[in-house]
């Protein structure tokens, strides 16, 4: 039942590597949601989630040719959108701290940055569920660590293989981070 999945995985790669790029989306729109939930995971953003997805799945676009098949290709587009989602949350928190320059004449020039909208949008509230919340509250009470690995072993499914090519740590790390956060 795994290798005609695997076949018409591998032909739909080698047609677009041939030039049918309109069957891409046809390659990874069964991974969109595992794709969206590992970003999500990291970032804790919809919005930036959605960014990153769409930045990850441009770039294994661009680069479709560089995937060796060494993997699943689940594992090489997952593997994408975390990196993707890593450097996002890294830009973001580069720019919380900037200094404060005296002006002229001595005083203060400083100009605050626009503030985030902090209230809570009722619409998005009332499509939240129960069983999301708790999720997501004990989701929070993770370490980044922990979240990033019980998100994509428990969540999205992946093997304890892909899990740890997909973050770049070993499996025996994978095994023990996943203990710690169940």
């Amino acid at each position: 039942m795994f290798r005609p999945a695997c076949n018409i995985e591998r032909q739909l790669i080698q047609r677009v590597r041939n030039g049918e790029h309109e069957v891409f989306y046809d390659l990874i729109q069964p991974y969109e949601r595992r794709v969206w939930g590992a970003a999500f995971a990291i970032l804790r953003n919809e919005a930036d989630t959605e960014d990153a997805v769409q930045d990850a799945v441009l770039k294994a676009f661009k680069h479709i040719r560089q995937f060796r098949a060494e993997a699943r290709f689940s594992t090489w587009l997952i593997q994408i959108a975390v990196n993707e989602a890593r450097m996002r949350r890294r830009k973001k928190h580069a720019h919380v701290v900037e200094p404060i320059f005296m002006g002229e004449n001595g005083e203060d020039s400083y100009m605050p940055r626009d503030f985030a909208d902090w209230r809570e949008i009722p619409s998005e509230a009332l499509e939240r569920k129960e069983i999301r919340e708790k999720l997501v509250e004990a989701l929070d009470s993770l370490g980044q660590i922990y979240r990033e690995v019980f998100m994509l072993r428990d969540m999205q499914q992946l093997s304890i293989a892909e899990t740890s090519r997909a973050l770049g740590i070993s499996t025996t790390s994978v095994k023990t981070r996943l203990l710690r956060a169940r």
